[in-house]
Order: structure tokens, then C-alpha cells, then sequence
């Protein structure tokens, strides 16, 4: 474990010895970060976004955790008594921090799994519409006609975009919360 304070970390985020420190950092399992200014903890999380290319997720309950929440890719605020500032820029909230496991083992493993189902049905519902528009350009002898009124096509986008989405958000459960629970290694599965 690698444990830097707030007057060391100054300078281990200079531009010459961040990449040490960086190379330090991942040598190690965790790395804390006291007495750190809200600077400095939104520098650290973002030089780990953009040397390591990977994907940040920054957690805190007050406001001097704002500039860090805002700039990792998810931010997760805890709303206590030191009011809700991080609460407010966050992208999700959550009344205390013993709810951080359910939030990303069970919530983020869904969400990747709706998300990637998503993707596959608006691909294949536009390549179905597409193909639909290239037989009758056959049919029509490349006229330039109109295959349907105006309106179908409204309806057609209007109900295969949004009745599937909202059955899918509200029902799509591949495995239940107490097995994601249970078994973490399941979140790896949907990245």
C-alpha cells in the first residue's frame, strides 16, 4: 500500500514525476491519499483517466470531493452531513457508502447488460428497416416512390424505439441481485 499526504502529493504531481509516481502507484494494491486538497484529488484522478487510459470512478460526500467526482468518468455521491454538494454534481447518489457494493456489483452488471442488448436491437431494427427500403427500390423499378405514408414511419420509429426500451429498463434482469452479490466476478462478464 502506498499512503502520500497532501504536501508530498504537490509534488509528486509535478509534470517530471507524476509518470513515477504513476508507475509507483500501480505497483501497489491500494493507494490512499490524505490531507489532500480538492485539487489535488482531481488531479490524481485525472492523471490515472489519461495516462492509463482507464475508466475512473470517484466517490465522495462533501464539497471539496466536487472537482473529483466531476472529473472521473463516474461519480458517486454520498449524502451526510456535510451536505449535498457532491450529491449534486454526481451522477449517482447514495444514502451511505455500505450501498457502493449493491450500486456497482448488481445496478452497474445490469446496466452493462441492458446496454449491450440495446445496441444489438437498434442495429438490427434500422438494418431490418434499411433492407425493407432496398427490396422495394426493386419493386418500384428505382422510381424514387414512396414505399409507406409519411405517418408509419412515425409510428413504426416511434413504437420499435420506445416500448422496447422501457419493458427492457424495467424488466431485463439476467441474474438475480442475490447471485451478483454473491458471486462479484459476474460484473467482468458485461465489460
Amino acid at each position: 500500500g502506498l499512503v502520500i499526504d497532501g504536501r508530498t502529493l504537490a509534488y509528486a504531481l509535478e509534470p517530471t514525476l507524476e509518470d513515477k509516481f504513476l508507475s509507483l502507484a500501480k505497483r501497489c494494491r491500494s493507494v490512499l491519499c490524505c490531507r489532500a486538497t480538492p485539487l489535488q484529488k482531481s488531479m490524481v484522478v485525472k492523471l490515472v483517466r489519461d495516462k492509463l487510459k482507464a475508466m475512473t470512478l470517484a466517490i465522495g460526500d462533501g464539497a471539496n470531493d466536487v472537482s473529483m467526482i466531476q472529473v472521473a468518468d463516474v461519480g458517486v455521491g454520498i449524502s451526510g452531513q456535510e451536505g449535498m454538494q457532491a450529491v449534486m454534481a454526481s451522477d449517482f447518489a447514495i444514502p451511505r457508502f455500505r450501498h457502493l457494493e449493491k450500486l456497482l456489483l448488481v445496478h452497474g452488471h445490469w446496466c452493462y447488460s441492458r446496454l449491450a442488448n440495446m445496441v444489438l436491437y437498434f442495429f438490427y431494427k434500422n438494418a431490418m428497416f434499411v433492407a425493407l427500403l432496398f427490396w422495394y427500390q426493386f419493386y418500384c423499378g428505382f422510381s424514387g416512390s414512396s414505399m409507406v405514408d409519411q405517418w408509419y414511419l412515425i409510428f413504426f420509429n416511434l413504437l420499435f424505439s420506445s416500448l422496447p426500451q422501457l419493458i427492457t429498463g424495467v424488466l431485463d434482469k439476467d441474474v438475480p441481485a442475490e447471485v451478483l452479490i454473491a458471486v462479484p466476478q459476474l460484473y467482468k462478464s458485461g465489460q
